[in-house]
């Protein structure tokens, strides 16, 4: 399904008009625009009073109406569909995608990640920002930073225009223990101790915006991107703190997350050893407009003000 086929007539009409005049001023393309990343830049870049066009699966679904609401204009299509990719990128300044392993595995994150890589080469996309993760180039044999890692080499080497933004640990993964944290459990695979880099979502979508209003400053650059650094001792007590009542660290022995996961074991032995080393300092001094939410406001904003 095209572009043309989902949305209305105002952004051509604005266009027309001359609204949209200038590369600041073009719309940007969201993929997964109803998720967590890319929701989160989507609301940034209408902030900011940049045009969204938002790639979606079902533009009927109530995610997607909500998003069309705020100002975005939507397109049909999926990840793997470079059709539809190429469609939703023509008459747009940029391109904010994710590829993601966790629906049905690495291989297909890869044809994804080519699958929008072709699509931008096709429209003439002017430039790409891609996600990947921090660490991913490291060679850590986590499988869901290898193949992402795999699509950022065919990114560099495509001879598109692009920028490389690398999110650590999301804050709100905490969220996925929701219950626990109502019964005054943390669960964690690290030792109480231990630092771990982690990103508001907020943050990163107003990185990513900033990103977006300055492509050409930013072009060829892979950046890794974290607001905090808590060790799980501090985020329980911040918990504490937002909740109100106790919530004390338990550390999960390793051995239940490999029974879990081959995946998400390596990636947590992979945090437990080197980890992820984004420099929060100089994101701090380069990039101030963002913010850079602590662990414990994000707490306090989730949990006494409802998010």
């Amino acid at each position: 399904m095209n572009f043309s086929e989902v949305t209305d007539n105002s952004l051509s009409a604005a266009a027309d008009a001359g609204l949209l005049a200038g590369p600041d001023r073009a719309p940007v393309l969201v993929l997964g625009a109803t998720g967590g990343q890319g929701g989160a830049v989507a609301r940034a870049l209408i902030r900011a009073g940049r045009p969204v066009r938002a790639l979606v699966r079902d533009p009927t679904s109530e995610p997607a109406r909500k998003l069309a609401a705020t100002g975005a204009h939507l397109a049909a299509g999926d990840f793997t569909d470079q059709d539809a990719l190429a469609s939703a990128m023509r008459g747009t300044g940029a391109a904010f995608a994710l590829t993601t392993p966790f629906e049905s595995g690495p291989a297909a994150e890869i044809a994804q990640g080519r699958a929008i890589i072709d699509a931008a080469a096709s429209a003439a996309l002017p430039h790409l920002v891609f996600s990947s993760v921090a660490g991913a180039l490291g060679k850590t044999g986590v499988p869901h930073f290898e193949s992402k890692a795999k699509v950022e080499r065919a990114l560099s080497a495509s001879g598109l225009a692009y920028t490389v933004v690398a999110p650590t640990y999301f804050y709100d993964n905490a969220l996925g223990g929701y219950q626990d944290l109502l019964t005054g459990v943390l669960e964690l695979p690290l030792p109480a101790y231990r630092p771990l880099q982690q990103l508001d979502r907020s943050d990163f979508g107003s990185f990513v915006a900033l990103v977006l209003a300055d492509p050409a400053a930013h072009a060829g650059q892979r950046i890794e991107v974290a607001s905090d650094a808590p060790t799980p001792e501090q985020m329980s007590q911040a918990l504490s703190d937002a909740l109100d009542r106790p919530v004390d660290f338990r550390e999960t022995p390793m051995s239940v997350v490999r029974n879990r996961s081959t995946d998400m074991a390596a990636m947590w032995e992979f945090l437990r050893d080197r980890g992820y080393q984004a420099d929060i300092a100089a994101l701090r001094r380069d990039y101030p407009a963002v913010g850079w939410t602590p662990f414990a406001v994000w707490a306090q904003r989730q949990f006494r003000t409802g998010g």
